[in-house]
């Protein structure tokens, strides 16, 4: 249902302590705080309300507000040049602007793709321009302690399932989630994100975060390594990075459905040879990442392998992906650990979805299970300095923030 708001001042019939009249004239008018948005002060004006519907078309939405002069067409032509009619979703809200004059004119339309961008379009000059709401950050603190599990010592300090993916990406590398114990606690400090300053919209960023578990701190600090790349990583209180050179998977799998053998009855092809990768089972359409960064120098498709991706990460190791539904990436093109270059499928010989990862040492094929994998790169010596004086601060800071107290977690 349509709601329209309206946004004015009641007139307001004064009289004096000894009921004589008071001129209205002599009184200062009530000073009524700008309310923009969009480009307009919303106080001065009316707001249509409403949602996309299923099977609504651009028209559906504005012809019934325009006024004589106005063109629903030619709405709808500048509309689609700025932003293509087809892509309007139901769901989506919309509005419109109306002066507050006899005819309620309608000054601007507003269609809100997400919660940040708007397409407004103007129906006075009919121009049409892409927009997104100011965005500002609140810096702020949590700590907890886990008494069953990480979401839900994460709950009971109000974080949501966003807090929950950022700390746990975090500490994938380091941490065994499903090993934590009762008593193991953790301390972050964090930026969320805010759309016109009231609308949450998300975590930023973690600025710097310690896990304790089994008595044993591990600290994280966010640090940006080269600030014209924008690469940044998460580094401990000695400047060693969190990550591992390689993800333990390159997708979130089901099973392990067979491995790296040298004699396996091949399923397909009915006969027994080598089977020189890992298959990973999962539903059609699961994202597969690179296990880490590299280059892609193959990405193509065979009788065998169908869909595949080969990846370059350095002198001595080379990956493979293969059986993909849809390849994500080009030749010659670089990618970062845990970047989706494809989708699990079963192109190729396969008989069912699933991603075989094969992995190469100095260009022969190997079983990255047996493999004595490294490390990600440390911080480079010639930062350390700037790093250590950058998070000193950030550590005093996170040092002294306090755990939960006993008596606290005894009342949640």
């Amino acid at each position: 249902m349509k709601k329209i708001i309206i946004l004015a001042v009641a007139a307001v019939s004064l009289t004096s302590c000894n009921n004589q009249p008071v001129d209205l004239a002599t009184i200062d008018p009530i000073d009524i705080a700008p309310k923009y948005l969009y480009g307009y002060d919303l106080n001065n004006y009316e707001v249509v309300e409403d949602t996309v519907k299923p099977g609504d078309t651009f028209n559906d939405m504005i012809a019934p507000h325009l006024v004589k002069g106005q063109s629903a067409y030619q709405a709808a032509i500048t509309m689609d040049s700025i932003y293509e009619l087809r892509r309007i979703q139901a769901g989506k809200p919309y509005k419109i602007i109306k002066r507050k004059d006899r005819a309620n004119t309608p000054e601007a339309f507003v269609y809100e793709p997400s919660r940040k961008d708007y397409i407004l379009l103007s129906l006075q000059d009919m121009v049409a321009t892409k927009d997104a709401h100011p965005i500002t950050y609140k810096r702020k603190t949590a700590t907890g302690t886990i008494t069953s599990t990480l979401s839900e010592a994460m709950d009971e300090q109000g974080l949501g399932m966003s807090a929950i993916w950022e700390l746990s990406d975090i500490y994938r590398w380091t941490i065994d989630f499903f090993k934590l114990q009762k008593g193991d606690r953790f301390k972050m400090i964090y930026k969320e994100r805010y759309v016109n300053d009231t609308i949450y919209d998300g975590i930023e960023a973690i600025d710097v975060a310690i896990f304790e578990t089994g008595g044993k701190p591990y600290y994280a600090f966010d640090y940006v390594t080269d600030s014209i790349k924008g690469e940044r990583d998460y580094y401990d209180d000695k400047g060693k990075t969190l990550r591992s050179f390689f993800l333990k998977a390159p997708v979130n799998y089901t099973r392990i459905s067979s491995r790296f053998t040298r004699n396996r009855f091949h399923p397909v092809q009915k006969r027994w040879k080598a089977h020189l990768g890992t298959d990973y089972a999962a539903a059609y359409g699961t994202p597969i990442e690179a296990t880490a960064n590299g280059v892609v120098t193959k990405s193509g498709y065979t009788r065998g392998n169908g869909n595949y991706v080969k990846i370059r990460h350095n002198k001595t190791y080379e990956t493979q992906y293969l059986h993909m539904t849809k390849r994500l990436v080009k030749v010659g093109q670089r990618v970062q650990q845990g970047q989706t270059i494809g989708t699990v499928g079963s192109t190729g010989l396969a008989t069912g979805p699933h991603v075989c990862y094969r992995f190469w040492v100095n260009g022969k094929q190997v079983d990255p299970y047996r493999q004595n994998l490294p490390s990600a790169d440390p911080l480079p010596q010639e930062q350390m300095e700037a790093y250590q004086n950058y998070i000193a601060p950030l550590k005093i800071e996170i040092d002294n923030l306090p755990y939960p107290i006993e008596e606290d977690l005894a009342t949640l």
